[in-house]
């Protein structure tokens, strides 16, 4: 037996409470780690679970968002309204403010999408025809942001804690 892992310890009783207060710290902290691998995995798998639903209802979205575009293609008269619309445009309207939630010691980003308040760029696009249209168009697009932006949210929290949950891991079975 090699004895480079072990420390010098005389058969003394001072010794002795000195080795056990040690076993026991570090029982502490292993117990400690292993309830922070635990929470952080069952966030994991709670983000997981909403990113699959975020993709299947950003699937949705982006098809009826599509569908709507096209409608006003149609109502215009096949013009394209995207160089009407982003010459309209002077300053966003949607916008995107980031937070930081703490889970077990691990800091994730949030994003939180918010519209300004403000008179409409789109006021007078499509008066002539199609009016109704482009501002359903609008709306449907918003929708399609905001679902893009929580998706975002979450793939950014997942690989954050997917990384942190590898590190914490292995600290546990070191």
């Amino acid at each position: 037996m090699s004895a480079a892992g072990r420390e010098a310890v005389f058969p003394t009783r001072q010794s002795l409470g000195l080795m056990k207060g040690k076993l026991k710290g570090a029982q502490t902290g292993h117990d400690l780690l292993k309830r922070k691998s635990e929470a952080l995995t069952k966030r994991f798998r709670e983000i997981t679970r909403r990113i699959d639903d975020a993709k299947r209802k950003m699937g949705r979205v982006m098809q009826i968002a599509a569908f709507s575009l096209a409608e006003v293609s149609y109502a215009i008269g096949g013009a394209g309204i995207g160089y009407q619309i982003q010459e309209s445009v002077r300053s966003a309207k949607f916008r995107v403010r980031t937070r930081q939630e703490n889970v077990s010691g691990v800091f994730l980003p949030q994003f939180e999408s918010f519209q300004t308040e403000g008179n409409n760029d789109f006021g007078l696009t499509g008066l002539g025809k199609g009016g109704q249209q482009v501002q359903r168009c609008r709306e449907t697009y918003v929708r399609a942001v905001e679902t893009l932006v929580e998706l975002a949210s979450l793939q950014t929290a997942f690989v954050i804690l997917d990384d942190v949950i590898k590190v914490v891991n292995r600290r546990v079975n070191a």
